[in-house]
């Protein structure tokens, strides 16, 4: 899908607009010397989204125990056995 074919001398004078050009419409262009293919400008591969902090830790837990009892029995509570005062 080679939309864009520039001799090296061209491409030596205008080097930089040519990058940019192809940074901006994602079309790679070919640079040829004497007809033959010399070397195909290619835009730059799409970066990375880094993740965001809500989802940075998301494989780093790991569950060690039983997390549906509870922490401690009922009776390790006093205040558990106390009546309400009325």
């Amino acid at each position: 899908m080679i939309e864009e074919k520039v001799t090296i001398s061209k491409f030596k004078a205008t080097c930089l607009s040519l990058l940019k050009k192809v940074k901006q419409t994602g079309r790679p262009v070919l640079v040829t010397r004497r007809g033959e293919p010399v070397a195909l400008i290619v835009p730059p591969p799409v970066p990375e989204k880094p993740k965001t902090w809500l989802g940075i830790y998301a494989e780093k837990g790991r569950i060690v125990g039983d997390i549906i009892s509870p922490a401690s029995a009922p009776e390790d509570w006093e205040i558990l056995n106390h009546e309400p005062s009325a």
